[in-house]
């Protein structure tokens, strides 16, 4: 794993948006997760996830205080400068809700985030810190009996074409079956010009 990151951050200053320490590498990993620290970005495998402005302040909050509690009251002072008004408790709440919805975490069987009770949040991972970004994870190859070496997306390219053929050739098969049983039912049940049946 990588470095502590408290040990790379410099060293803290007055609480406020504008004085909050800054990690000193421009990525940082944990789990699937990458944050680009210059472009305000986290990705998920190389997806680029949809994080608002407080939502990804929360989590870089978070990861600078590593294995730390990161107060509600340190969440307030970040996020909304002291003449704001609005309800903190509700919206730091929402804020940490939805970057929980966004890591795929739950407050029940936390993955990244913990809930200290009446104290605040903690990171439970431990993030590395990196100068270059991680590229999307290549295929997984796969070996054939034979052993050739295939890609898990040809794989599931020839799976998927596979059962579209069969869903085809099932409604070619039901319309056949259909237009069987009406040639029978004419044939057998239709009456004829004379008021006989064949």
């Amino acid at each position: 794993m990588g470095p502590n990151v408290t040990s790379t951050l410099e060293p803290e200053m007055a609480a406020g948006p504008s004085r909050l320490p800054a990690l000193t590498s421009r990525y940082i990993r944990f789990g699937p997760f990458q944050v680009d620290q210059q472009r305000q970005e986290v990705s998920k495998n190389g997806v680029r996830l949809k994080l608002q402005g407080k939502v990804y302040q929360v989590l870089l909050a978070l990861i600078e205080k590593q294995g730390e509690v990161v107060t509600r009251d340190e969440l307030r002072l970040r996020l909304w400068p002291a003449d704001t008004h609005v309800n903190y408790d509700a919206n730091v709440n929402t804020t940490v809700n939805k970057l929980r919805q966004a890591l795929g975490d739950s407050s029940e069987k936390p993955l990244y985030i913990e809930t200290i009770p009446r104290k605040g949040y903690c990171l439970i991972v431990q993030p590395e810190l990196a100068e270059v970004p991680v590229a999307a994870a290549p295929a997984a190859h796969l070996t054939t009996a034979n052993g050739n070496a295939k890609t898990e997306s040809e794989s599931s390219a020839k799976t998927d074409l596979w059962i579209t053929l069969g869903i085809i050739g099932l409604i070619l098969g039901g319309m056949l079956l259909g237009a069987a049983i009406t040639k029978l039912w004419i044939y057998h049940f239709a009456p004829t010009p004379g008021g006989l049946l064949f």
